[in-house]
């Protein structure tokens, strides 16, 4: 299991790697389509939506969603960022209100688990997952933006586990994910730490210690954020992975639920901090 847990993750480093870095920005938003889309066929079974019609009606709304929110930002012309920020803020206000549902769960399943708010929640997150990602690679060196994001949920997601399986005695969320603790949590950000210094050091340019923190340690919180809202979710329909698309990893939405919550919040934090 360990082996093609590694194997698979070598193989999506390397892809996600060369396709960011050889690819202009218009075309990397448009690749990375696809990937919503599959995200948003898994969503479907977290929602209780199995029925392939019902799939099939969902994926096209998302489609169009994707598609209304380029022509919008004029994606395709001159990219209107205001807009973009505005809807990053929406999506961390909503990532924000997604936070008492947890800490209320199960009861507050009574508010979110009906198909249509699951099916909406999904368009919403999904989208703006989306429209970070496109404004993010957009600003000037984003490819290296995107980079240091995801960096940033990874080590959140590497350090809590690390440092959970090591020193994991206090839960973190029990009833939604027994399997995480205080001390991973903590674990993951004392890795933001190391990245924090490291940054500020090996910067060619000058970098504010004090703006990358601002930066780098709300993204990692709500990357948590994400990861323990796809376990309510999951835990509330009873499955272990949103599903078995990728070896070892289970399914896509597995992989990027930290990153659903974290970008939007990254490119808001960006925009406002610029220039560090």
């Amino acid at each position: 299991m360990l082996k093609q847990r590694v194997i698979t993750a070598v193989f999506l480093i390397a892809g996600f790697l060369l396709l960011l870095f050889n690819t202009d920005p218009l075309w990397f938003s448009i690749a990375v389509v696809p990937i919503v889309m599959l995200a948003g066929w898994e969503w479907c079974n977290l929602s209780a939506n199995k029925s392939a019609l019902g799939k099939f009606l969902y994926l096209s709304v998302l489609f169009v969603c994707l598609a209304g929110c380029a022509l919008w930002l004029g994606l395709f012309d001159s990219l209107a960022v205001s807009r973009g920020q505005y809807l990053a803020l929406l999506a961390s206000v909503l990532w924000a209100l997604i936070f008492l549902w947890i800490q209320g769960y199960p009861s507050s399943a009574i508010i979110w688990s009906a198909k249509p708010v699951l099916a909406l929640l999904g368009l919403l997150l999904l989208t703006s997952t989306w429209l970070a990602i496109a404004l993010i690679v957009h600003q000037p060196q984003g490819q290296w933006l995107l980079l240091l994001a995801v960096a940033v949920v990874a080590l959140a997601d590497v350090g809590g586990y690390v440092a959970g399986n090591l020193f994991g005695r206090h839960k973190l969320a029990p009833v939604v994910s027994p399997g995480k603790t205080w001390e991973g949590f903590f674990g993951g950000l004392f890795c933001q730490l190391l990245l924090i210094i490291l940054l500020t050091v090996f910067m060619p340019m000058p970098v504010s210690l004090t703006a990358l923190a601002l930066l780098v340690i709300p993204v990692s919180l709500y990357s948590v954020l994400g990861d323990l809202f796809e376990s309510m979710l999951k835990r509330h329909q009873g499955v272990k992975d949103s599903s078995q698309i990728l070896p070892g990893h289970g399914g896509v939405l597995d992989r990027i639920d930290g990153l659903m919550a974290a970008l939007p919040l990254f490119i808001l934090l960006y925009l406002l901090l610029s220039p560090f």
